[in-house]
């Protein structure tokens, strides 16, 4: 078991660990792993800002705490693996950074699973406790795995054993590459792991044998596109083309990415369509009460009389066929609308709290599904409203 340096830090902590709620310890562990990259071991960090860029909260206590990088730094990996061990499972298509298995980083670096474990001791952050097919799994972030392998190329290179490639195997990785750059078969990371089984090297070795021919020759790139952000122009069509029974597999093949970089762009797309909807509410004081939650959402009063009184509802005989569905909702009293209309401004206002702070670049399923879900809600008491008094607008028009 390592041990912490700072006291402090340990007993940070666990705070965290015993009562921050895993979604909550799962930003905290992506904000501690962003300060990692930033350390320089040469300097000092007061524990204040240390606190603050974890938790986003800064103690007035302990102002004069002053942390070494190389303290920092050592316990900041403890920090991570403790919040790592801390976390429940997530469904893979949920997260929402692309990941890959520890099964994954192992096959796609040469390495075996304990190689993958001891780098994680010297450096290798990003891991999440993920669920892949029903069965909790190990996975890594893959823009963390990226920057280990761009800062200890030596270390890999060890681990995997890679040998010099000569000018005979490189030409024949290539070759490879380009007839599935053709067909179009797969994606970069599935074609560099068949071409890699079939020529017995690394799926790592192809993949930087591939990508340095694109970064040489970028007139004659083989995956010009590969690792380039995705403009907004296709993202949305690869949002329109899902939401047309496209699936992820086939949209994942047809634009060269993962399936997690597509359930990625989806959410981002989700998210921003609904931050593009407008959204407005007439503000109550009651809104800022927690308290008062329970009572506004509570069913209207009177509520077994009006479902008494709708299904007793017939229209009367002159009225108009088309007119007809007016009589199928009754009027509603003074306490019923209010209390109507006070319910669908408190969920549309819900709906803009965490609107306001959805970042679509980093938005979860969870919070893109609670917001759906109040909107639907308030949408359905504006129609019960507009259902209840159509009666009279249609008899004062």
């Amino acid at each position: 078991m390592v041990n912490y340096r700072i006291a402090k830090l340990k007993e940070l902590t666990d705070q965290q660990v015993r009562f921050a709620p895993p979604a909550r310890r799962l930003e905290q562990l992506s904000r501690a792993e962003r300060l990692l990259a930033e350390i320089d071991s040469q300097k000092h960090y007061p524990y204040q800002f240390v606190c603050y860029r974890i938790t986003e909260y800064r103690p007035e206590a302990h102002g004069d705490l002053v942390i070494s990088g190389q303290d920092l730094e050592h316990d900041l990996y403890v920090l991570i693996k403790d919040l790592v061990k801390s976390l429940p499972a997530m469904p893979v298509e949920e997260v929402a950074e692309p990941v890959v298995t520890l099964e994954q980083v192992s096959k796609r670096l040469n390495v075996s699973v304990k190689t993958i474990n001891r780098w994680r001791e010297q450096g290798l952050v990003g891991a999440r406790p993920i669920l892949r097919n029903g069965k909790r799994q190990m996975g890594f972030v893959e823009s963390m795995v990226d920057r280990f392998l761009a800062a200890n190329p030596e270390r890999v290179r060890r681990g995997g054993r890679f040998s010099h490639l000569s000018d005979g195997e490189r030409e024949d990785i290539l070759r490879r590459a380009k007839v599935f750059a053709r067909r179009s078969d797969g994606n970069f990371t599935e074609i560099t792991r068949r071409i890699a089984r079939r020529l017995g090297r690394s799926p790592e070795t192809v993949r930087y044998t591939i990508k340095n021919f694109d970064r040489d020759n970028p007139a004659q790139a083989l995956f010009p596109k590969v690792d380039g952000p995705l403009d907004p122009e296709t993202k949305e069509i690869i949002y329109s083309s899902y939401r047309r029974g496209i699936s992820v597999d086939t949209l994942a093949r047809k634009f060269g990415r993962t399936r997690n970089s597509m359930y990625r762009v989806l959410n981002e797309s989700r998210a921003q369509h609904l931050l593009d909807q407008p959204l407005g509410w007439i503000s109550h004081p009651s809104f800022d009460d927690p308290d008062l939650e329970a009572e506004i959402l509570a069913p209207m009063p009177d509520l077994e009389a009006f479902e008494a009184k709708q299904r007793e509802m017939k229209a009367p005989k002159d009225v108009p066929p088309e007119l007809s569905a007016l009589y199928e909702t009754p009027l509603l009293n003074k306490d019923q609308e209010q209390h109507l209309f006070r319910q669908m401004n408190y969920l549309k206002y819900k709906a803009g709290k965490l609107r306001k702070a959805l970042d679509p670049g980093r938005a979860r399923i969870q919070d893109i599904e609670a917001i759906e879900e109040l909107q639907e809600e308030a949408n359905k008491v504006k129609d019960q409203l507009i259902n209840a008094n159509m009666r009279l607008v249609v008899s004062i028009a």
